[in-house]
């Protein structure tokens, strides 16, 4: 969702030195008459829709990775680009361009995480996204294709740096796109908020990351989300937490609880098998418990859930790689790599904001 962000972390950087508003987590419950709503039935086009889609406020192209070295030793890999309208006009050329663009790159071992972020003002080349050859960068962060056939999502450069990580990795992958929710209708609320929203989960990753000067060859599974919106959330929602998760038996669970300030959490999920199929889970068929907490940052965070689909056979227990995975930025939040035991073995990400 980022939301993975998949949903996520819109900046409305007007007010940039001002607290976080309470009507929604980051202002992403702020109403937005004037942008294109989101509904049901839309026909999604690839490539362009990898692309930007002007008149929504938000939008974000959001990258996870769990990696192991060859000692066995787990990583967890972050990158993320949202772009954020500042209105609904049509943009403009140069520094009249009233979009704001935000990157976010994080490592995550057993013993650190770094987080890192970038803005840039649209219009002047220092951000963006293009369809041909498909890109998506910032300064010098960027995730493009080096395909050469039909799909530019089929062979990608993932690729950040800070001066305590970086990293260069491959991602590679023959697996369909998977349309989330009502074939890509995917709804927050009850009262109708919600993205267009679809993910790449079959991504397999490797290269090369560094921590704080250490230099590792990983490889491992990756994740790929993409969502665009104009108000993905109500007034009355506080933040969410997002799970993606790869089982070891060849499926993956995507599945976000979006928390009210009253009234139970709005939850939902999908089932994706070895082949691509996706599965909407209702609320209903997910059970979805913090089982312990740990004090990150002056926050209590709960980095151990219970996560039940009796459906699908799925009782596992999810834990983090690293429970001090708090992103030290601007708009604050914690994310970062799971582990899985129980009923499937697998890894994944968790994503946790509003706390």
């Amino acid at each position: 969702m980022k939301i993975k962000v998949g949903l996520m972390l819109l900046v409305l950087l007007s007010g940039c030195g001002e607290p976080l508003p309470e009507k929604g987590f980051a202002g992403l419950g702020d109403q937005a008459a004037a942008f294109t709503p989101v509904v049901p039935g839309r026909v999604f086009s690839f490539p362009a829709d990898h692309g930007i889609h002007e008149g929504f406020r938000i939008e974000w192209w959001y990258v996870t990775a769990n990696l192991k070295d060859a000692q066995g030793r787990d990583f967890g890999v972050q990158w993320t680009l949202f772009r954020s309208a500042l209105n609904a006009a049509p943009q403009a050329n140069g520094w009249r361009n009233q979009t704001i663009w935000l990157g976010h790159a994080a490592v995550t071992s057993a013993a650190v995480h770094h987080a890192a972020e970038r803005y840039a003002r649209g219009g002047v080349g220092q951000a963006g996204v293009q369809t041909t050859p498909f890109e998506a960068w910032i300064d010098d962060w960027r995730f493009g294709t080096q395909a050469s056939g039909a799909d530019p999502l089929a062979d990608m450069q993932l690729t950040a740096r800070d001066p305590r990580f970086s990293y260069a990795l491959r991602l590679t992958s023959a697996r369909p796109l998977v349309l989330q929710g009502d074939q890509g209708f995917s709804q927050k609320s009850e009262q109708g908020q919600a993205s267009y929203y679809y993910s790449q989960p079959f991504f397999q990753a490797s290269g090369e990351l560094e921590i704080d000067g250490q230099r590792y060859q990983v490889n491992g599974p990756a994740w790929l989300d993409r969502e665009w919106s104009s108000q993905p959330l109500t007034a009355n929602q506080t933040g969410w937490d997002w799970f993606s998760l790869h089982l070891n038996s060849g499926e993956h669970v995507m599945l976000y609880r979006m928390r009210h300030k009253d009234g139970a959490p709005y939850l939902t999920g999908t089932w994706i098998d070895p082949q691509g199929r996706a599965q909407t889970l209702h609320a209903g068929e997910i059970s979805l418990v913090p089982l312990d907490t740990a004090k990150v940052a002056g926050h209590s965070m709960p980095v151990r859930w219970s996560l039940k689909i009796p459906g699908k056979q799925l009782d596992v227990t999810t834990q983090a790689l690293n429970p001090n995975a708090w992103m030290n930025l601007r708009i604050p939040y914690w994310e970062g790599p799971v582990q899985l035991s129980g009923s499937h073995g697998g890894n994944g990400y968790l994503e946790m904001t509003g706390y």
